[in-house]
Parts: C-alpha cells; sequence; structure tokens
C-alpha cells in the first residue's frame, strides 16, 4: 500500500493530532498570553476531528509501516475512549486554569502531544513503537504534572513522577532488550512465533521488565508508589487526565502485548497478571480506608480499579478482553465525573480537597449531591448502576477460566472498598454542614450530571456499547 494512502486509510488521527499540534504551537508564538482561549477552543476542534476520523474511517484492519502499526477494532475503540476522555479533560481544565493565574496557551498542546502519544501506543505492533508512544506521552506528562511551577506540591509531584516514569522507562527498555535478543525480532508476531509453546528464559525475563514498566504507567501495585503524592500534588484536571486517558492506554498495549506477543505461554504471564491483579486490589481496598484528602482516595481507588481491569486480563478470553474495554469505558466515565465534582469543591474563591468538606451538601447542593452519590455508588460497584456491570464483565471471565481464588478476591476487596466510597455519601448526607461551597462553573456541573446519569440508566441500553467492545475484543484473538 503507497505510503499517503497509508496515512490516508490508518494513521489519520494520529496526522491531525500531529498537524493541529504545529498548527497551535504557530498560534500561541503568534499571539502570546492571550491566545489561551483559541488555542483551548481550536484543541477541543481537533480532539473532536480525530475522533470523528475515527468513527468514519474504513472497518478494515491493517497493518502498515513495515509492521510497526496496526489498525483493528481494538485499537479504534480504546483510541475513541483516550480522545474523549483528553477532550473532556481539557473542557474541565479551562474555568480552573483561569482561576489558578495558569492559563497559559502551552497547556492544551501539552495535552493534545500525550493524546497523540497515546494513540501510537494503543497501536504500537513493535517493541520501537512501543517505546516511541509511550515516551512522547510520558514527557508531555511530566511536564503538565508540575504545570504550576510555583506551587510546591505540583513540582514535587512533576519531580516524582518524572524520576520514577524515567526507572520504569529504563525497565521497559531493558525487557525489550531481551526480547529482541532471544527471539532475535522486535515484532509482536514475530516473538509469537518464536514463542508459540515454550520461551526461553530470557524472554520470560524480558516478559518480566516489560510489564513491569507498564505496570509503572497504570499505576499497578507494587509499582503505584508515584499514585497518591502525584494524584494530590498536580492540578485536578492534570489528574483527572492521568487518571482516564493515560491509565486507558496503558492497559491496551498491555493487552495488546500479551495476547499477540506471548498467546502461547499464557501460563507464564498469567501468573504475573494475577499478582498485579491481587496486591492491586487489596491495596486500592485498604489504603483508602484512612484517607481524608479525596484525590487521594480518588488514587488508591484507582489502583484498586486496574486491579479489577487486569482481572480480565488474566482469563485471557475473548469475553475477558471484552469486559476489559466494557471496564475501560465506564471506569473512564466514573473518574472524569468523580473529578468533575472535586473542581466544584470550592470555599470563597480557593479549592478544597478533604473529604470534611463535602459535609453537609445534601442540604445546600442537592443536584450535586446525589450525582456525586451516584459515582459512589457505581465505584462501589452497587447495582444496577455501571460500575457493577463492569465488575461482572471482568469477574465471570475469570470465574469461566478456573480463577476462582482470584475472583473471590475481587469480590471481597470489592466489599472492603464499598466502605470508602459509601463514607462519602454519609458525609454528604448526615454530617453537620460544611461552608457551602461556590457556584461553580457550567462545564464540571454538567460533566459530573451526564456522567451519573450515563451510569445510573446503562443497564437500559447497554448494546451499542456491548456491540463494539465484543467487536474489539474479537480484533485482537
Amino acid at each position: 500500500m503507497p505510503f499517503f494512502t497509508q496515512l490516508a486509510h490508518h494513521f489519520l488521527p494520529e496526522v491531525i493530532l500531529a498537524i493541529g499540534v504545529l498548527a497551535l504551537i504557530l498560534v500561541g508564538a503568534w499571539r502570546g498570553e492571550r491566545s489561551f482561549s483559541l488555542v483551548t477552543e481550536l484543541t477541543v476542534a481537533v480532539l473532536g476531528l480525530a475522533i470523528l476520523a475515527i468513527l468514519l474511517s474504513r472497518k478494515s484492519e491493517a497493518i502498515v509501516f513495515d509492521g510497526a502499526y496496526i489498525d483493528d477494532a481494538f485499537s479504534r475503540f480504546v483510541k475513541v475512549l483516550a480522545l474523549g476522555a483528553s477532550l473532556v479533560t481539557i473542557l474541565l481544565s479551562s474555568d480552573f486554569l483561569r482561576r489558578a493565574a495558569l492559563d497559559k496557551f502551552e497547556y492544551p498542546i501539552l495535552i493534545l502531544l500525550a493524546t497523540l502519544g497515546m494513540l501510537l501506543l494503543i497501536s504500537a505492533d513493535n517493541l520501537i513503537a512501543l517505546y516511541l508512544g509511550l515516551e512522547l506521552m510520558s514527557l508531555a506528562l511530566y511536564v503538565v504534572a508540575a504545570f504550576s511551577r510555583d506551587d510546591g506540591r505540583a513540582s514535587e509531584a512533576g519531580l516524582k513522577y518524572f524520576v520514577l516514569g524515567a526507572l520504569s522507562s529504563g525497565m521497559m527498555l531493558y525487557g525489550s532488550s531481551l526480547l529482541y535478543g532471544f527471539s532475535g525480532t522486535v515484532s509482536f508476531e514475530g516473538i509469537a512465533a518464536v514463542v508459540s509453546h515454550s520461551a526461553p528464559i530470557g524472554v520470560i525475563f524480558g516478559l518480566v521488565f516489560v510489564l513491569a514498566g507498564l505496570a509503572f504507567k497504570m499505576s499497578a501495585a507494587p509499582f503505584h508508589m508515584w499514585t497518591p503524592d502525584v494524584y494530590e500534588g498536580a492540578p485536578t484536571p492534570v489528574t483527572a487526565f492521568f487518571a482516564s486517558s493515560a491509565k486507558v492506554a496503558a492497559v491496551a498495549i498491555t493487552a495488546r502485548i500479551v495476547l499477540t506477543a506471548f498467546p502461547g505461554v499464557i501460563d507464564q504471564w498469567r501468573q504475573i497478571v494475577v499478582f498485579l491483579a491481587v496486591v492491586s486490589t487489596m491495596l486500592g481496598s485498604f489504603a483508602a480506608i484512612g484517607q481524608t484528602n479525596i484525590k487521594r482516595l480518588m488514587a488508591y481507588s484507582s489502583i484498586g480499579h486496574m486491579g479489577f481491569v487486569l482481572i480480565g486480563l488474566a482469563a485471557g478470553t475473548e469475553d475477558a478482553i471484552r469486559g476489559v474495554a466494557l471496564y475501560l469505558v465506564i471506569y473512564a466515565i466514573m473518574t472524569l465525573g468523580a473529578f468533575a465534582a472535586i473542581l466544584t469543591m470550592r470555599v470563597d474563591g480557593k479549592p478544597v480537597e478533604n473529604i470534611s468538606d463535602l459535609a453537609g451538601l445534601s442540604r445546600s447542593n442537592g443536584a450535586t449531591a446525589f450525582f456525586l452519590s451516584m459515582l459512589m455508588f457505581s465505584l462501589a460497584g452497587v447495582p444496577p448502576l455501571g460500575g457493577f456491570f463492569a465488575k461482572y464483565y471482568v469477574l465471570l471471565p475469570a470465574v469461566q477460566a478456573g480463577l476462582y481464588p482470584l475472583a473471590v478476591i475481587g469480590v471481597l476487596t470489592s466489599a472492603v472498598a464499598a466502605y470508602y466510597y459509601l463514607r462519602i455519601v454519609k458525609v454528604m448526607y448526615f454530617d453537620e454542614p460544611a461552608p457551602v461551597f461556590d457556584r461553580s462553573a457550567f462545564t464540571p456541573r454538567a460533566v459530573l450530571a451526564v456522567s451519573a446519569i450515563f451510569l445510573l440508566f446503562f443497564w437500559v441500553y447497554p448494546a451499542p456499547l456491548m456491540n463494539a467492545a465484543t467487536a474489539a475484543a474479537k480484533s485482537l484473538f
């Protein structure tokens, strides 16, 4: 296939984002500090155009650029989710950045660059493309984590994420070099051919290091150490971006690697994934109980939810990957809704982050309290909300694959996690009122309401999302 035909048919979203980044840098340089609003609006337009390019694209599967890049139903599904989460992040950021005097045109461009790296990562089909996508995403994330450079907590968050991110990149490179050295190829298909029945010990070591590097990016325990501090210290919209788009991309490439490069040695990589899943669900459930800062609580919550995603991945079946894809969508919606609610927490013009600040919210703002309660119930997995179905569709394949202890651990840790989610509901409805929040901007309230309504009525008509997740899962097998 000619090069430009490949670009037009299978690489168009990435081309749109790359051209958008270059154009927006010129706009920002030309208009200076006055360009924040314009660059933000154009960034939203670029992200929306990329989503349309995927939704209206040809549905054929193709491996292009000499096997470096794959365009299939799974990559398109996850890309739409990552782009949508990035778009919502930009919308949530605008008012927050203005209030914090951080309305610089570089911010939306960095979000766009990180998203471009995520798209490349999601479609990577060899080790080199994987590393390039991961680094493009990570370098932009390092900067936005410390975007509030006059804030000591944000600078600390950016530095911690940079140091530990560099460590994870080093582990990833070392693992990739082992895989290449023992298999003789960087292609996922080539590695699969070499390890179709048994894997040399060097390949297993390489796989361990690669999965450890990816576990850093999805903040799966025991590689989670950066998560609570970075979530608390980074600006709230940036934390929402870390918790949604970045995790979606990391989970997607992890699923692609283990299922396309190592399908013949499932017993080996399953042990690693089961370990990560057990530790993540347990840590996410128990460590969050004592948290008083809601952003730190959401950090441990995200670790626990990554454990549930890994439970589905450990099963390694088509139904399990469908459950993982569905879980990613519902998790991203729950997370963005929760951080939208956090953005509404402002007293006398200053953001507040303690759970106690939500006390008595039902009396001063009943709508926000109701929508946030729905999100908490969904995060806890209470039926018939969307979070319940997300957990059901990853636990059921684990049971069908004979992973009974893993499924039991998932159910028990979910019950433990319900304590700290429902504690927030109790604070909002039964505690003595705290100072009333300022009236927030329209966008956070709209995102919170839409997220809660989607989760509340997901069970009414889940077919479109289920069909898309099924098609995405099939393309990996």
